[in-house]
């Protein structure tokens, strides 16, 4: 079950629910922001899984094993 301890009747009160307070014209407009959230967030956590880069540091940010050392103090 995709849903983990959630059963098919939890599901059907969630959607009664949801009918319920936002009505019938705005639940398919809100299923699709839904999807897309959550493919976006699939999307993302496969990028970092798989050792790409995150979106959020495309703007020139460097990464810090890239940032070049810092003058260190001097010892005494």
């Amino acid at each position: 079950m995709p849903f983990g301890n959630i059963g098919i009747g939890g599901l059907l009160l969630i959607l009664l629910i949801a009918l319920i307070v936002f009505g019938p014209s705005k639940l398919p407009e809100l299923g699709r922001a839904f999807g897309r959230t959550l493919s976006e967030f699939k999307s993302a956590t496969r990028g970092l899984v798989g050792g790409e880069p995150e979106a959020g540091n495309q703007d020139g940010e460097e990464d810090a094993k890239d940032a070049k050392p810092s003058a260190a103090a001097p010892k005494s």
